[in-house]
């Protein structure tokens, strides 16, 4: 048979020019608490035909599939499309390519589109690979899916196409360059102005849903380990206010509760100080939406604090992001994050905590060039910087398109990969009958951090955690660090290296972490889940807590913490006031939420801690005062009777980057008092 021959059998069942053309849109996102993300992505690619198609009425759009389902049950809600086109990235990758390749098993002239940030940029080994994929789109596909559309059914017009790549009926390969950028963003329609919503809004009533949403695209940095950049040349555009504001309208009149904001680098424009005002206004008159949340412009001090202060006093945040990813010069100029400034971010840090707008610090775990000792250096230098809410401990995960996917930037920095399942931070564990788990390509060592450094470092992660910002021991190392200078790492350190003959439960927390890090090596979860605890996947930090209550160890957990901290201290440091650790201790124990706790809670102290350690806490400078209090624990207004329950909380206070303390009150022991205590 000729090449032209099988290039009109391929096309045989392919729809005429005349015909209708029935177009099944795919964008598979990860449910959030039950929630799930309105499919923005596919949306815009729907509206751009709509407005711009010559005959826009030849194209009949299915129910887009936005969410994971059983493959069987979406191969059935596709297989009356005639083209279908795949939103991919790393949390949908797999279950797309199952998808695509059993509808093209069961209609072979069904016509499958990938694009997405998860298609290679050179994508060859990718197509040839997955021939269920007839052709693939880079970067922007507004105008390329248009082009495609109209062009059909002469699918070998699609070869001269820009921004396209695919293999041909003659087995060559064509990738041609990326379509030039929309500079107008406001070219592109709508997707929530123009109705692409309501079918499935009206479809689902009781669906909570999560809007996706953009001011703009581009990023002008260039990190390694990152696609944003290297996806968008740079160059920032913008769509117009005044449809931005139009969208925010939609969404409060939607009653769409959360927001996540698409853009890199939300307040990089000046603009976006009056676009968090409108947001923020729009709340206070309608209480929608709820939350936004925004990635933090790198650089632009002044813009950044006042964006991200306007979303803090609206309410719209859980807290500031500040996502530094290392503070090792070393390692920010192998991440291209070097033209970054440090000092930006920990100005922020400490006018944020200034002014009372919680805020938490990004690290990567495993990036080249850091070292076990320049990483917890780097941690120490944030909590004494000011960070005592959270540091988020992420993983590092090759993206596809990044230039850390290069196999030769990898090998430059001695980078050892392993394959493992993509689990989200306190997600159930979802095991449909007819599925593929998507998978990611985690760092656990390089040539600077071999494979036990990194155990060792991951370690002093989950140890940090679970002292300082779950809040756990926060208060006696704050204490420690201000009456004697000793360092937050020291102390953590002192922790790990604990005697297990002497202190056989802080033992079994570090063999514990040993064990949990030994694992994610070996290609298994990076969180711990537990049937017992919610049935979740919980951070190891997490889990530890919650057992410890679960086990009846809470008392014996700080009998072995408070010896172990006035044995480092005592070892370093003669003359100390030790019995302000004690009164630290035991003030933080008693202040940690516990389930079943059936009577309020007086101590008496001889100083001021709670003063002290709010103080710093608050960015202000702290004074040890001998200053005897009376302090009372209300653990009775909101009881916890229910264990279940109070996990759920554990939950919440996590995904609020650490409150596990129940809020004190105190007052001087005058001399009329004195004898009551």
């Amino acid at each position: 048979m000729s090449m032209s021959n099988r290039a009109e059998t391929a096309r045989s069942s392919e729809p005429k020019a005349a015909e209708k053309v029935a177009i099944g849109l795919v964008q598979i996102n990860n449910s959030f608490s039950g929630q799930n993300y309105l499919p923005y992505s596919i949306a815009l690619l729907q509206t751009y035909v709509q407005k711009f198609s010559p005959n826009p009425g030849r194209y009949e759009f299915l129910t887009p599939l936005y969410k994971r389902v059983r493959i069987a049950d979406a191969v059935e809600q596709l297989k009356d499309a005639d083209i279908v086109g795949f939103s991919t990235y790393v949390w949908n990758g797999r279950i797309s390519l199952e998808i695509a390749r059993r509808l093209k098993e069961l209609k072979p002239g069904i016509v499958i589109v990938f694009g997405g940030p998860h298609v290679p940029d050179q994508p060859e080994a990718f197509l040839r690979a997955h021939r269920q994929i007839d052709v693939a789109v880079h970067n922007e596909g507004e105008r390329t899916f248009l082009n495609m559309l109209e062009a059909l059914p002469d699918r070998d017009a699609w070869a001269a196409m820009p921004g396209v790549s695919m293999v041909k009926a003659d087995g060559g390969f064509v990738r041609n360059a990326n379509s030039d950028r929309v500079r107008d963003l406001d070219e592109i329609p709508s997707p929530f102005l123009e109705g692409a919503f309501d079918d499935i809004m009206q479809a689902n009533p009781n669906e909570s849903w999560i809007g996706l949403w953009e001011t703009n695209r581009g990023c002008p940095f260039r990190c390694t380990f990152c696609d944003w950049g290297s996806a968008t040349a740079a160059k920032v555009t913008k769509f117009g206010e005044e449809r931005l504001f139009a969208e925010v309208d939609w969404f409060a009149e939607k009653k769409i509760e959360y927001i996540f904001c698409c853009d890199a680098n939300f307040g990089i424009q000046k603009r976006d100080v009056d676009i968090a005002k409108y947001v923020a206004g729009i709340k206070q008159d309608t209480g929608y939406p709820v939350a936004l949340s925004v990635q933090n412009t790198k650089n632009a001090t002044e813009r950044a604090y006042e964006t991200q202060k306007i979303l803090s006093d609206a309410g719209l945040n859980k807290g500031v992001a500040l996502s530094m990813q290392s503070v090792d010069m070393t390692t920010l100029e192998a991440i291209k994050r070097d033209n970054i400034s440090l000092g930006t971010y920990m100005e922020l840090q400490r006018r944020f905590t200034r002014d009372k707008v919680e805020t938490y610090s990004d690290l990567i775990l495993g990036l080249p060039g850091e070292t076990y000792e320049s990483f917890v250096k780097g941690v120490d230098q944030l909590i004494e910087n000011g960070q005592h809410n959270r540091i988020q401990f992420n993983n590092l995960s090759i993206l596809p398109n990044a230039e850390m996917g290069d196999p030769a930037y990898q090998a430059k920095y001695g980078m050892v990969t392993v394959e493992s399942k993509i689990i989200n931070i306190h997600g159930e564990r979802i095991e449909l009958d007819d599925d593929v788990p998507e998978v990611q390509d985690l760092v656990v060592g390089t040539a600077a951090m071999p494979l036990a450094e990194w155990r060792r470092t991951r370690i002093f992660c989950w140890m940090t955690a679970l002292l300082h910002f779950d809040k756990l021991f926060q208060i006696p190392l704050i204490m420690a660090h201000g009456i004697s200078g000793i360092s937050y790492r020291d102390m953590i350190e002192a922790f790990m290296a604990a005697d297990a003959k002497r202190f056989p439960l802080i033992a079994e927390i570090n063999a514990f972490f040993h064990s949990e890090a030994q694992s994610i090596q070996n290609g298994g979860a990076e969180y711990v889940f537990s049937k017992e605890y919610l049935g979740i996947y919980w951070p190891a930090d997490e889990f530890i807590f919650v057992k410890l209550t679960a086990d009846g160890k809470f008392d014996a957990f700080y009998d072995e913490a408070g010896k172990l901290l006035a044995e480092t201290l005592s070892a370093r440091h003669s003359g100390l006031p030790m019995d302000v650790i004690d009164e630290a201790v035991r003030l933080n124990h008693a202040l940690v939420h516990q389930p079943f706790a059936r009577e309020n809670t007086k101590m008496r102290l001889r100083y001021d801690l709670l003063d002290y350690w709010r103080k710093v806490r608050d960015g202000e400078q702290p004074l040890l005062r001998e200053a005897p209090l009376v302090v009372e624990i209300d653990r009775t207004s909101k009881p916890y009777t229910d264990f279940q329950k109070w996990c759920r909380e554990i939950v919440w206070w996590g995904n609020k980057k650490g409150a596990y303390l129940y809020s004190p009150k105190a007052a001087a022991i005058t001399p009329e008092l004195a004898g009551h205590y």
